[in-house]
């Protein structure tokens, strides 16, 4: 493969900033690797040279790494972001921000390799995301166990730093994906992003409510979801749209449904003695 990436460190502790420059360069798909020890010298370099990635350290004195991030993301062809930090507490923020990825210090080859990678085939002619139909199925590999999740049955997506849980009636499965990215190659199959740490599956949307401690939220069987005020808007047009073609709620009734015995039929769930 020709390397065709152009990317930026921007680390102010220099042993980090010298070992990350060096992984890069190792990399097939890196062309050439600039640095910056300073959220403002980053901002400077940005206005003399265009980048493909940006791999920003979120705590730095001065201009941090979201502050550099904000100004990548107003360029006209802003470069793909990957936060790199000692914390998981910027994660959910990180990817509102719109980041690719977001690794955790100290910094895995085989992690920053994933970040690249993914990267370059964004960043490839046509290339995008892989569509939503490759994420049909998503595999969970546990260690002991390889578990299958089917995209369908995911009634919500929730941020934890490097990884998602993905949510279905079976309980969470934690997977190393950014939420950003399952927005865009699952938002085809009705899922959309209602706050900055979550994505919702429209099918399996029951209700939406106002309660005390959470404000605005979206009951789904598997529990409720956070509504900012942000994508309140745009998520009820969403609910209203699927309402006229009958796709309200069909995925949580069909469940329902599933659960109750037929007529005829005993009912299976296990009574308590009196």
């Amino acid at each position: 493969m020709k390397p065709e990436l152009k990317v930026l460190v921007v680390e102010d502790e220099a042993s980090t900033r010298q070992e990350m420059a060096a992984l890069l360069e190792d990399m097939p798909e890196v062309a050439e690797v600039l640095v910056a020890d300073n959220g403002a010298t980053a901002v400077r370099l940005l206005g003399t040279t265009t980048i493909d990635a940006a791999f920003l350290d979120i705590l730095m004195p001065g201009l941090d790494g979201m502050d550099v991030a904000r100004v990548l993301s107003v360029l006209s062809e802003p470069p793909s972001i990957v936060f790199v930090t000692a914390s998981e507490a910027h994660a959910v923020e990180a990817f509102g921000i719109g980041a690719v990825d977001y690794l955790l210090k100290p910094i895995r080859p085989e992690r920053l390799a994933e970040a690249v990678g993914r990267i370059a085939q964004l960043r490839s002619p046509g290339g995008a995301a892989p569509p939503a139909e490759d994420l049909h199925v998503v595999q969970i590999d546990t260690g002991r166990r390889t578990v299958f999740v089917k995209r369908d049955d995911v009634q919500f997506v929730e941020a934890q730093g490097d990884y998602v849980r993905l949510h279905t009636a079976d309980g969470g499965h934690l997977i190393r994906l950014s939420l950003s990215y399952l927005e865009e190659v699952w938002a085809s199959a009705g899922f959309v992003r209602v706050h900055r740490g979550y994505l919702i599956a429209i099918p399996w949307v029951r209700d939406l409510r106002v309660t005390s401690s959470s404000g605005l939220v979206a009951g789904t069987p598997a529990g409720d979801v956070p509504v900012s005020r942000r994508h309140g808007r745009h998520l009820r047009a969403q609910l209203m749209e699927a309402a006229r073609h009958d796709q309200l709620g069909r995925a949580a009734n069909a469940q329902g449904a599933a659960a109750r015995p037929r007529d005829g039929e005993p009912d299976q769930q296990p009574r308590q003695s009196p």
